[in-house]
């Protein structure tokens, strides 16, 4: 029987946790970073941030909830989005987490050098140095330490609010927006990391009694209890200490407490500085190195990042790789920069959230079933997202190129080295192929149930086969609706020296031979057919021409047929780009022998147009149906079950005998070849247009399609009604 972890983690446990994640460099050192940017606006500017982190808490929450046994941001957005964003995220989390563990440190020894005449940077060092080593050995923080330490904490700062009230100059709030609303958004962004471990609490979901009530509740009551607590000691300190003298310090908190509470309360505020500054450091490398170590797991990083010590029962790698990335930020990177870093990334990893929670909740993923749920979806998460996005164009420009690298290098690390070994899917990209394949059958049944609107004409150039006219006709009749006609051109060719209307006065033997096996091949037919010549001197142009003028809707013609110079390329393809109506070129071959007709699609689902004359030829001559898909070795367990199920309903809406084969697309001319070249007509789209700029995959479909012996059906569809845009989704899900 497999083990669980207890629930005995209580509301006030996991708010505790929660607030003990929060207080450290947020408050102890922000303020006088923040105060350039905002003035006396950094205390609207705290309350701003807490409110605008609550979009992110109630979507992590929520999450939660669905999937209490998850343990890393990173988790919920990878299961949402798709490996890519979670090795962004991932990584992302992971900077942002060992960048706010470098700003403890980096912020939080000017507090110990208050009490010790030391240097900063080597103290901060060491410091690091001993909390690599306390995790490497496995020394872990109990429930009683963390709550211990809260409670030293909250007892100083309020012991600082109160004692400092009453010596607040309230005209300081005077000039609370004298920097703009620039300013005050510029410091919100900065000190929205401050409240970063308000989501903390999801990763001990698992331990959490009555999580559907706890942890929501947690979140949200840590996160007012910090926002109130953080809006009232900066009111304190602004209200205390001139703003100049204030943007220049490192200990904002304890210059505040020595001008209204003295030498035991300087004392008091060092302490509980150093007590939340080396936890939040010690925090910051326990959480992060997890996050390369859970990537690993997941394939995501390499296997020696998942690593964990025979001797000390810990991810050794993981941790000094953690360790070395926050040395060198307290070597080389100013404080500042690395608060804006810090707040970069996790502003970042806020607005994946809020998008992840939209992807779980429109993929209608079976085993998503949170008990908690986002108020006002979908306009909280969509909020979170815009102004977390807002807020990134507020952090300078290092911070931006930060971000914007730590994307980049993911994505680059994602394609080298987690494509190749990673085929899982986000719960958005099942969704999106799900929908995209719901309307394609929407399409589809409404294209096979077409009626009197189609318009079909025959066109072919002088001098035809009767075997090419056969094909045609018998193909335009299956496709023409009940009660239509079919029309039928000739398009004659005469010189440029030549007047038309002397040419088409003069019936040549073609043209009579033309109108007698069209009355035969007609008479035969169950539709009417309209047939006529028309001369031209340029017959290509005729073709385009004639379709706008008879608002033709399908344009039916023989492969490799030639209405003009062949010298100049395919004839066909030239017709093509001068027209808006759909074009099927046909090769000219007895449909009546013909046992089954095959249709292949390159990648994406099939063209409702290709399903209607497949469809509509297998009907008429009494074929079978089948449905030929290739597939790449990558394709997802997800991915193959969806193509199923919209298998499954494209043979439903189909009127003959069907079927639906899935091939290695490798395997693909080999599964053509073996089919009965005599007996089996292939209806494939034609590989111009969209399909020019295709994939590789795509190329060896049409390499097998074109390598063929077997007569085809050449299908080019230019009315999709979302564009190029809408086949270029179709590909991409599919």
């Amino acid at each position: 029987m497999a083990k669980g972890l207890e629930r005995d983690l209580g509301l006030l446990s996991v708010v505790a946790i929660s607030i003990g994640a929060m207080v450290g460099s947020g408050i102890f050192i922000l303020p006088a970073l923040a105060v350039k940017d905002a003035g006396a606006g950094i205390i609207a500017a705290y309350l701003l941030a807490g409110v605008l982190v609550l979009p992110a808490a109630l979507s992590k929450a929520e999450m939660a909830t669905a999937m209490p046994e998850a343990g890393g941001t990173y988790v919920y957005i990878e299961r949402s989005m798709g490996p890519l964003l979670g090795t962004v995220s991932g990584l992302g989390t992971w900077f942002s987490l060992s960048f706010k563990g470098a700003l403890a440190l980096v912020g939080g020894v000017p507090y110990l050098v208050l009490l010790f005449d030391l240097p900063i940077r080597p103290v901060a060092i060491t410091l690091a140095v001993v909390l690599i080593l306390v995790n490497i050995l496995g020394a872990e923080q109990t429930g009683r330490l963390q709550i211990g330490i809260v409670a030293v904490m909250l007892v100083a700062i309020g012991w600082f609010v109160a004692g400092g009230g009453p010596a607040v100059n309230t005209a300081t709030y005077g000039g609370m927006w004298d920097y703009g609303v620039e300013g005050i958004f510029a410091a919100t962004g900065l000190v929205l990391v401050s409240f970063a471990g308000v989501t903390k609490i999801a990763s001990i979901a698992e331990e959490v009694e009555d999580p559907d009530r706890v942890i929501p509740l947690g979140m949200l009551g840590s996160l007012a209890f910090t926002t109130l607590l953080y809006v009232l000691v900066v009111a304190v300190v602004v209200g205390v200490v001139p703003l100049d003298q204030l943007a220049g310090s490192t200990t904002p908190i304890a210059d505040a407490a020595e001008m209204t509470l003295g030498t035991t309360g300087v004392a008091a505020v060092v302490l509980a500085a150093i007590l939340a500054l080396v936890s939040t450091a010690n925090a910051g490398i326990l959480s992060s190195s997890r996050y390369p170590f859970a990537m690993s797991r997941d394939g995501l990083a390499p296997d020696l990042l998942s690593t964990v010590s025979d001797r000390f029962g810990t991810p050794v790698t993981a941790i000094t790789l953690t360790g070395g990335v926050m040395l060198l930020l307290i070597l080389f990177v100013p404080i500042l920069e690395i608060a804006k870093l810090a707040s970069a990334f996790k502003i970042l990893v806020f607005a994946l959230i809020n998008v992840a929670l939209i992807g779980f909740r429109e993929s209608d993923a079976p085993d998503y079933d949170p008990s908690f749920e986002v108020p006002l979806y979908p306009w909280t998460p969509i909020f979170g997202t815009l102004t977390g996005f807002a807020l990134l164009t507020q952090m300078g420009l290092i911070a931006i190129v930060g971000a914007a690298g730590i994307v980049v290098g993911s994505v680059i690390w994602y394609l080298g080295y987690v494509r190749p070994r990673v085929t899982r899917e986000g719960a958005i990209k099942e969704s999106v192929r799900r929908s995209i394949g719901d309307r394609a059958l929407d399409r589809t049944e409404a294209t096979l149930d077409e009626t009197a609107d189609t318009s079909v004409l025959v066109a072919l150039p002088e001098g035809s086969s009767r075997e090419s006219e056969a094909t045609l006709l018998e193909v335009g009749a299956a496709l023409s609706p009940t009660g239509s006609s079919l029309s039928v051109v000739q398009f004659d060719e005469v010189p440029d020296q030549q007047p038309l209307d002397y040419a088409s006065g003069v019936q040549s033997p073609d043209d009579r031979e033309f109108e007698c096996r069209t009355d035969t091949l007609a008479a035969a037919l169950d539709v009417p057919v309209e047939y006529g010549e028309l001369v031209s001197h340029h017959p290509e142009r005729a073709v385009a021409n004639a379709v706008d003028e008879q608002g033709v809707d399908v344009l039916l013609v023989e492969r490799g047929a030639s209405f003009g110079d062949s010298l100049l390329g395919d004839s066909i393809d030239r017709i093509r780009k001068q027209t808006d109506c759909d074009t099927i070129a046909v090769d000219a071959q007895p449909l009546d022998a013909l046992e089954t007709i095959t249709l292949v699609t390159t990648r994406g689902p099939y063209d409702p147009l290709k399903v209607r004359v497949g469809n509509a030829v297998a009907t008429a001559t009494e074929a079978d149906l089948q449905f030929l898909y290739p597939l790449d070795e990558r394709q997802s367990a997800e991915q193959r079950q969806q193509l199923e199920a919209y298998h499954d309903d494209l043979l439903d809406l189909c009127d003959v005998p069907t079927e639906r084969s899935f091939v290695d697309r490798q395997d693909l001319s080999a599964t053509i070849d073996a089919a009965d070249s005599d007996r089996t007509l292939l209806i494939h789209a034609h590989n111009g247009g969209l399909s020019a700029r295709r994939s590789n995959g795509d190329s060896t479909t049409q390499s097998a399609i074109q390598d063929s012996d077997h007569a085809s059906m050449e299908v080019d569809t230019k009315r999709h009604p979302d564009g190029v845009v809408g086949r270029l989704l179709e590909r991409l899900a599919f």
